[in-house]
């Protein structure tokens, strides 16, 4: 019977499908039979042909829906297909389905059916977080679709239930803000807060929070945030969501440190929930910024960068977040779990994952550390810094072996600047052994093999030294500047050298190769200076490294530290100083000593040398010294040391003669050399020299007496009598010229008290420049005695050149200046002529003639 009937059913079935009466009978027979899955398939039937219908009627397919998940309930193992219905009845018509739903479920029924519905709500959910979890790309948002069937299923039970219905509200503003419908989950978290009931409230703050920030309404986002945080006993999970959004606020307002500690207090309380906060309630679009402020913060704290100062000198942006002591230390843990957070975040970014082992080796978890480092090494694209790390941590379990062949890999890859961030990581005792192992392997290379290949693979050794050391490695500093000096890189090696000065500024090796070094860059005062520094520290060091120079830049650097003793002494001797207490006279003492031990051959090094003697008062060792060095070649300049010697042994005589000679050679000279004179000595010297100098101009020997007086002269500081005499005597030579310049300088030192001198100094004068046919500058001369004395003036022409030619100059150039309508210039002259002459008819004639044309203009 029962088979006939299930035949008529299903016939009926396939000739009406639309029938839903007759979908119901059918279905309810099979349902009596247990045959669920069949009868599922009728309903499915139904659904799907009501559906077509143009005119739908909510209540057949509510009723439909509700009936197949009673079926699907029967089953006891669809309970996700139940779930669907169900929410979908409940979408499609609230009432009806509510009504077919108390109808056809017992009170039991009604019970399991939502504890099953919770219980697929939660897997469904758990799905959706699996989702996200695997999402590859961090800025990715897939995997939102999976929450629409959990909204449908929470309205469902909202509508359903009654006793878990605030908690279903929860979930339900959870789901519609990691879907993207901020509003409603806005309007959802304060109705629930506002109401009589507070549980839930650090969920529903932490929700209502993150709708503010999507909102861009941050400081009301911050107050949700904050009061979770500020609870005695918040959820743990809440809390996690509350830290993360509070930094990514903080992030924003530009306060990164304080940023990266809210995700490390987070990452602490619970990582795999810090996880998932990023990937669902930070915004994607900013997710890769935090992802970047966490990993640079990470590293900062990492690195112990605390100063309030960056490297450029300038302040910290958040130096006010760092002021407290608290933030100065390093939470090694808490970047632990940052590192670990940002690489599950992005497992493929090598940088977190050195920051990561970083962390393990302060924590003292090397071999966690190495082996994280060797099964990163086949992938990483950052492989120099890979390298270095397992280097340092191959040197601490002294595997020294495979520790340099680590150092030789980076060496080849060439990037030895990616050790400098380690250098803040590891310990002081492993950087050392580091340190220790390439200066000595470096050394050993420089040792053994020649040529630019292995200065470079040396200079790459030192380099790891230097920075292992945290750049204080002297003898590697050293040992790279003479590397870049072969290689021919000379501001590079003299920057290490400042390096090694900046640690020891009396270093002579320092100094001294900088300035061997600036030598061979052509800048005199740079390479005098450090030479002279170096000196001062060793001598004998600076001599032997001299020495080993090649002779063209021996003799350049002799001949630089020559003229600078020269100068020096020069202007100490012209300022009048107590030599012996000068420091700078002290130094010069010691470079001409050094320079006797560094060139023996050189005469001016041995006349420098005997000028110190000197100017040290001794005497006896200068004559010594000079007599055997410049045995075999006695030049003037000799001859005029011998002559300084003789005048403070009181022999002027002698020394008058040893110094005349250098007087016409080098007059200049000569005016260094009788600075080391007392005023007595210079006095006795300078009228020994004018009496010898008188003697030979009276046996017309002019050219011996020429010397006399420029030697008395430059003794007696420009005397004008001696000046006078060598006029006379360049008078006789025919050298007008230079009798003029003297002319000058006596003049220049004219006594108001001595009219006469006045007057013979400017006849001399006009006389000379007669000579030289300059009539004009010869007339002035004569018109300037003149108005002195005319009565001084006359006799003192009345030989030289005589009245009658100088008044026949005179003429000329008064005639010239009327030429040149000079009317006042002319009348002047003209007065000055007749004065010399008075019968003089051409000056005359002249001087009526310009008194006319003037008109009385001319005053006389």
């Amino acid at each position: 019977m029962n088979v006939l009937l299930h035949d008529c059913y299903s016939f009926l079935a396939a000739l009406a499908p639309d029938d839903l009466q007759i979908c119901k009978t059918q279905a309810a027979h099979l349902f009596e039979e247990c045959k669920f899955e069949e009868c599922i398939a009728v309903y499915s039937r139904a659904i799907e042909a009501l559906s077509l219908e143009t005119k739908l009627k909510e209540e057949k397919i509510s009723w439909l829906l509700v009936d197949r998940a009673a079926a699907y309930y029967s089953l006891g193992c669809r309970t996700k297909e139940m779930v669907q219905d169900l929410a979908e009845a409940f979408r499609v018509s609230p009432s009806h389905a509510r009504k077919r739903f108390m109808d056809i479920f017992s009170g039991a029924d009604i019970a399991r059916v939502m504890e099953r519905s919770k219980n697929c709500i939660e897997m469904e959910f758990g799905d959706f977080r699996e989702a996200i979890r695997a999402r590859p790309e961090l800025r990715s948002d897939t995997g939102t679709e999976l929450l629409l069937p959990i909204i449908q299923a929470l309205e469902f039970l909202i509508q359903c239930s009654t006793e878990s219905r605030r908690e279903m509200n929860v979930r339900l503003a959870d789901c519609k803000l990691l879907s993207g419908d901020f509003r409603t989950c806005l309007d959802i978290c304060n109705q629930l807060i506002n109401s009589e009931k507070k549980t839930y409230q650090n969920t529903l703050y932490v929700l209502r929070g993150f709708c503010h920030f999507h909102s861009n309404e941050h400081q009301q986002a911050l107050r949700d945030f904050q009061k979770i945080i500020e609870d005695e006993s918040p959820h743990p999970s809440s809390c996690v969501r509350a830290l993360c959004g509070r930094g990514l606020i903080r992030m924003i307002s530009g306060s990164s440190y304080l940023t990266a500690l809210d995700y490390v207090t987070a990452s602490k309380l619970k990582l795999d929930e810090t996880l998932l906060t990023i990937k669902t309630y930070v915004p994607w679009n900013q997710r890769g910024l935090l992802y970047k402020v966490l990993q640079e913060e990470g590293e900062k704290m990492l690195h112990k960068k605390s100063s309030n100062t960056n490297e450029h000198g300038e302040p910290n942006k958040n130096t006010a977040e760092r002021d407290d002591d608290s933030s100065q230390e390093c939470d090694v843990s808490g970047v632990h779990q940052l590192a670990t957070l940002l690489m599950m975040l992005d497992p493929t970014d090598d940088v977190c994952r050195i920051l990561c082992t970083d962390a393990l080796y302060q924590m003292d978890r090397t071999e966690e550390a190495h082996k994280m480092l060797s099964l990163a090494l086949s992938s990483s694209s950052q492989r120099s810094p890979v390298l270095a790390r397992l280097a340092l941590l191959q040197f601490k379990k002294g595997f020294i072996y495979d520790g340099n062949q680590l150092i030789k890999k980076v060496i080849q890859l060439g990037d030895t600047s990616c050790l400098l961030p380690i250098m803040d990581i590891f310990k002081e005792e492993d950087r050392k052994l580091m340190q220790n192992h390439c200066h000595s392997k470096a050394m050993a290379i420089l040792q053994i093999k020649q040529g630019d290949m292995y200065l470079k693979e040396a200079i790459a050794y030192l380099s790891f030294a230097i920075i292992a050391s945290g750049g204080h490695a002297r003898e590697s500093l050293l040992a790279r500047a003479r590397c870049y000096g072969q290689l021919g890189q000379k501001k590079t090696a003299i920057y290490d050298l400042k390096n090694v000065l900046k640690e020891e500024p009396g270093s002579v090796e320092a100094l001294c190769g900088k300035g061997l070094l600036y030598m061979t860059l052509n800048q005199q005062k740079e390479a005098v200076c450090d030479l002279v520094l170096a000196l001062r520290a060793d001598a004998g060091y600076v001599v032997q490294e001299i020495h080993s120079l090649k002779s063209e830049a021996q003799l350049q650097v002799v001949n630089w530290l020559h003229d600078h003793c020269r100068t020096g002494l020069a202007q100490l001797l012209s300022a009048n100083k107590n030599l012996q207490s000068d420091p700078i006279f002290k130094d010069l003492d010691m470079i001409a000593e050094s320079l006797c031990k560094i060139d023996k051959m050189q005469g001016k090094i041995h006349i420098l040398y005997t000028d110190i003697l000197i100017a040290k008062e001794r005497y006896e060792e200068a004559f010594t010294h000079l007599k055997f060095f410049t045995n075999s070649v006695i030049d003037e300049s000799t001859k005029a040391r011998y002559g300084i010697l003789n005048v403070k042994w009181r022999n002027v005589l002698a020394a008058t003669q040893e110094l005349c000679a250098l007087a016409g050679k080098n007059p200049s000279e000569l005016e260094i050399l009788v600075k080391f004179l007392d005023k007595r000595e210079r006095q006795s010297l300078s009228q020994v020299a004018g009496q010898e100098g008188v003697a030979f101009t009276q046996g017309n020997d002019h050219d011996k007496a020429l010397n006399y007086f420029t030697l008395a002269i430059i003794a007696s500081n420009n005397n004008p009598k001696y000046l006078r005499q060598r006029a006379t005597c360049l008078l006789h030579m025919g050298d007008y010229h230079s009798a003029v310049t003297d002319m000058d300088k006596a003049i220049q030192r004219h006594s108001a008290n001595d009219l006469k001198t006045q007057v013979e100094d400017f006849c001399c004068k006009g006389h000379l420049l007669l000579l030289q046919d300059d009539e004009e500058s010869a007339c002035r001369q004569y018109m300037k005695a003149l108005s002195l004395d005319s009565s001084l003036t006359l006799p003192a022409i009345s030989s030289t050149p005589g009245k009658q030619r100088l008044a026949e100059m005179f003429s000329h150039v008064s005639h010239k200046y009327y030429e040149q309508k000079l009317l006042e210039e002319s009348w002047k002259v003209t007065e000055c002529g007749l004065l010399i002459d008075d019968t003089n008819q051409e000056m005359k004639k002249l001087k009526a003639k310009i008194k006319r044309e003037a008109s009385g203009c001319i005053v006389h």
